[in-house]
């Protein structure tokens, strides 16, 4: 009797012990990062051209987030900008439970005001590369961008293998305005954005100040905030470059000149590794790549990106692959590399289907869906201005935020009707410019089941331009989704479907729809709120270049009062 009490007392004493220790281990495994941001305008030199910014505690881009898996972040941002409101969205991260700090304006959450502060907190729920930027307005052109670094847990390593980590952020930069673009857009006559003046590799760039009809000082060639990025390894060793796009308009391609890199992973998924000289990446696509310095030592190379997808008239982005111990600005003596021809469809397709799920790493996607949504992507007149629009709808976000609006239900705030699934298929020639060029410019959302499977078709056609058909890359908040599949030409229901690649699927959020081709994805409606899918070529999105759907509103929680404040949400703030 005394043996089983002194047993079940140790099992007692064992059993708190346990319970004890997981529990600080939990909290050892599961930090909180604080980070105090302090958004407001300042006169930058990225490219040696003087210009406002919109700045991090005075840096553009901002400051790189690092965290691990399983670990809470919380940005403290307060706007000091006089004139305008702000929204940053954190992309890649998909806010499970916290679907109100997405960051998207008319969508999640009103925009903070001038002098106003919100907290953003969320869990980073797994490793990868991943991005925030601000997501009102058109102020990505502006400079409001930056890094969010997650790693694996303590004792997971990835499947490749490498000495140091580096992180290149790519941007193309503008020298006007973002009013002086969002008003042109919206004008008659229309006036579009035009090509950008540089390229910037993690916010350094050139601008051919000679060549420029500017006032005096406005463009300084020796600046040193526009001396080229140098990037610094040591011969042997190597390297992974985590290399992400937020550009506002161009697709790029990026190269190391005499090195080849290995593509091991892309939005946050591990890649069936491949070799490439020549990284094609668009706007809002997160990359990593594995680079061996094991060329001649006695020489630096150059790092350039290009313009792709568009006749480009924005010079080459320059940077300095630097070897140790020559100096980290010791110009290399042969000419930048320019880059694979810009309008060549086809090798871009082709790096798109290469890029497959790691072995190791393959998540099967459902072999069916519940639903398919097909979006005809076509240029549209609304009113006389030009617009982008999705099965004949172009998007324009509400005064009062969607997620509010279906939590407390509101119907006179938005459009109350569904949305199309699809289009015209039969009589809808892709190739022409439409006959009829008027659309409607609305806000209607899917509703969708929740945790239902749901294919989305994105369908390219010819814009308001005679044989003009543009890329466009397509970024899907809170999820991933498998990629199915490319094609070219109209998408066909019956036939297309068999070709999808169902065994190894790379999971993104961030997506390229090619001309006069099709992409088809697939995704599990399974996080509760409202979320976004749109063109992330900021003019486009501005245009009207996208949707939002629902799905498990019923189980989203209680809203915070701090991201009301608009539309009708006036009241709600001080009743």
């Amino acid at each position: 009797m005394v043996e089983t009490q002194q047993c079940r007392r140790n099992f007692i004493s064992l059993l708190a012990f346990c319970i004890f220790y997981s529990i600080n281990v939990l909290i050892v495994e599961a930090k909180t990062h604080y980070h105090v941001w302090d958004v407001k305008y300042t006169y930058k030199f990225p490219d040696c051209y003087k210009k406002l910014a919109i700045t991090i505690n005075g840096e553009s881009p901002g400051p790189t987030i690092y965290a691990q898996q399983g670990d809470t972040v919380v940005v403290n941002l307060t706007n000091t900008m006089l004139t305008e409101n702000v929204a940053v969205h954190w992309h890649g991260i998909r806010q499970y439970g916290t679907p109100w700090h997405d960051g998207t304006d008319g969508v999640t959450q009103c925009a903070i005001m001038p002098g106003e502060t919100l907290d953003y907190k969320f869990v980073v729920d797994r490793a990868g590369t991943y991005l925030y930027h601000a997501h009102y307005g058109m102020q990505i052109s502006a400079g409001l961008y930056g890094f969010i670094i997650v790693k694996l847990p303590d004792g997971v390593s990835e499947p490749f293998a490498y000495d140091h980590d580096h992180t290149i952020l790519l941007k193309d930069w503008y020298h006007g305005s973002t009013y002086e673009e969002a008003v042109g857009l919206s004008s008659i006559p229309f006036k579009w954005v035009g090509e950008p003046q540089s390229l910037l590799i993690n916010g350094r760039g050139r601008f051919n100040c000679s060549a420029a009809d500017t006032a005096s000082g406005v463009c300084n060639a020796t600046n040193s905030d526009c001396s080229p990025y140098s990037l610094t390894v040591v011969p042997g060793k190597t390297y992974r470059l985590r290399i992400a796009s937020l550009t506002s308009l161009s697709a790029l391609s990026f190269e190391i000149e005499g090195h080849n890199m290995t593509v091991v992973e892309a939005d946050g998924s591990f890649v069936e590794p491949f070799v490439t000289k020549n990284l094609y990446i668009n706007s809002g696509e997160t990359y990593s790549v594995i680079v061996k310095a094991d060329q001649d030592t006695k020489r630096n190379y150059w790092i350039t990106t290009n313009v792709v997808g568009r006749k480009p008239s924005t010079p080459t982005g320059l940077g300095i692959f630097n070897y140790y111990p020559n100096h980290p600005y010791k110009y290399p003596t042969t000419e930048p590399t320019t880059g694979p021809f810009w309008n060549d469809t086809a090798s871009k397709l082709a790096q798109s289907r290469a890029i497959k799920a790691h072995h190791d790493y393959v998540t099967a996607p459902p072999p069916t869906s519940d639903r398919v949504i097909v979006l005809l992507n076509t240029q549209n007149l609304v009113n006389g201005i030009y617009r982008w629009s999705l099965n004949n709808i172009s998007l324009s976000l509400p005064l009062t935020p969607f997620l509010v609006s279906l939590k407390h239900n509101f119907t006179d705030t938005f459009d109350q009707n569904p949305p199309p699934d699809t289009y015209d298929v039969e009589n809808y020639d892709i190739y022409s410019v439409a006959e009829n060029k008027n659309a409607t410019s609305s806000n209607p959302i899917y509703r969708i089941d929740f945790n239902t499977t749901v294919d989305f078709i994105l369908q390219n056609a010819n814009t308001m331009a005679n044989a003009t058909s543009e890329t466009h890359p397509w970024h899907l908040h809170g999820h991933d989704f498998w990629i199915l599949g490319y094609g070219d030409g109209k998408f066909n229901i019956t036939k297309d479907p068999k070709s999808y690649n169902l065994a190894n699927p790379i999971m993104r959020n961030t997506v390229p729809l090619y001309p006069y081709g099709w992409t088809a994805l697939r995704f599990r409606a399974d996080n509760p709120g409202v979320w976004l899918f749109h063109c992330h070529i900021e003019s486009h999105f501005y245009m009207g270049m996208g949707v939002v759907f629902e799905a498990g509103i019923d189980k989203v929680g209680t809203l915070p009062k701090y991201i009301m404040g608009c539309g009708k949400t006036k009241h709600m703030i001080n009743p």
